[in-house]
């Protein structure tokens, strides 16, 4: 069965004031952290206990039933403004296991969407790992694997992570491929963890680095909460991405994040303000406008005012599933990202 074409309708004016309309398939391409988005099983393997129901957070039945009905309810609506099944590739972290996104995929404002998931049981010492969330309408997975990240701490002893999430598959018939990651928290600090970041963003480039030495017009999607700034040398010196278009040479990874950084814009709040941590990158083979795949167009952060706090230390700042140990009834603590793919239409 061939996809669904949902239009988007762009008018070009002529200089003869006349209005010529171009037609064009859309492809919804998203990240979002879920916020610790445990089960309630307590699980001995890992560090869950604070999410359970005689956790510290009181993580009951109850609370769990209404976290995934507000992640449904967020992720549901993001793109459907321009396509009306939303996104088709959905990046998530800070998931336990896959029974959690089952039960998310199967949310009735989902269901109808017979969404599929690309999840690893990976080595995070708390038990969170990525995730893909894919409409099988428009992508077909070739390939996928988890990536590690090794970390030792101080004493030379290993410092378990999260992985990275490599997926490669069909998107409408072109192969593209997909990192997700989570890289290393600043909880003691803006540096701290710089080094772990940094070894982080090495294990998806090393792999893109092999990819475009076969094809530098591989096409390539690097999202996540990369807990760095688009300007931070992780993201700079180590993927090597790059903010203006003209600067990027063939296999090159391109961040429209930048100006957001830069007008104080954010999806996140650290530090007392906004930080841009959940970023979508691209590669250079996104840029071409005239090709006849797939292109880059725009990116955007899902921002509704229902997601945001109303009052307090933090209003107007992500609402979080928890304040201290108190459920909040909130959504995540980070604002979903998402980019928009346009290929002309014939």
């Amino acid at each position: 069965m061939k996809p669904p074409i949902f239009l988007l309708l762009l008018v070009m004016h002529c200089t003869l004031a006349s209005a010529q309309e171009k037609k064009y398939k859309v492809g919804i391409v998203a990240f979002y952290n879920l916020e610790n988005f445990f089960d309630t099983i307590n699980d001995p393997k890992k560090n869950d206990d604070e999410f359970t129901p005689l956790g510290a957070n009181q993580y009951t039945g109850e609370v769990y039933e209404n976290k995934v009905k507000k992640v449904a309810e967020v992720i549901g609506q993001i793109g459907i403004d321009i396509s009306p099944d939303g996104f088709s590739l959905l990046g998530v972290v800070e998931v336990e296991n896959e029974k959690a996104l089952q039960d998310l995929i199967t949310q009735p404002v989902l269901a109808g969407r017979h969404l599929r998931i690309v999840h690893f049981d990976g080595p995070d010492e708390r038990g969170l790992d990525p995730a893909l969330i894919y409409n099988p309408k428009y992508f077909r997975v070739k390939h996928s694997e988890p990536l590690f990240v090794r970390l030792v701490n101080g004493d030379g002893t290993p410092h378990y992570t999260r992985d990275v999430l490599w997926v490669n598959g069909l998107y409408n018939g072109e192969m593209i491929h997909l990192f997700i990651n989570h890289w290393p928290s600043r909880l003691d600090g803006e540096n701290a963890g710089s080094t772990a970041r940094a070894a982080a963003a090495a294990v998806s480039k090393r792999v893109i680095d092999s990819l475009m030495l076969i094809n530098p017009q591989k096409k390539v999607i690097v999202m996540g909460d990369l807990n760095d700034e688009p300007v931070a040398l992780s993201v700079t010196k180590v993927l090597g991405a790059k903010s203006d278009m003209s600067k990027l040479n063939a296999g090159d990874l391109y961040n429209p994040w930048v100006d957001f950084y830069s007008n104080g814009i954010g999806t996140v709040y650290y530090n007392e303000s906004w930080s841009m941590f959940d970023q979508i990158l691209f590669s250079s083979a996104f840029l071409n406008k005239s090709q006849k795949g797939f292109y880059f167009h725009a990116v955007h952060i899902f921002n509704k005012p229902y997601l945001l706090n109303k009052g307090g230390k933090l209003k107007g700042y992500p609402m979080g599933s928890y304040e201290g140990n108190a459920y909040t009834g909130g959504y995540s603590d980070h604002l979903p990202t998402y980019g928009i793919l346009l290929k002309e239409l014939e």
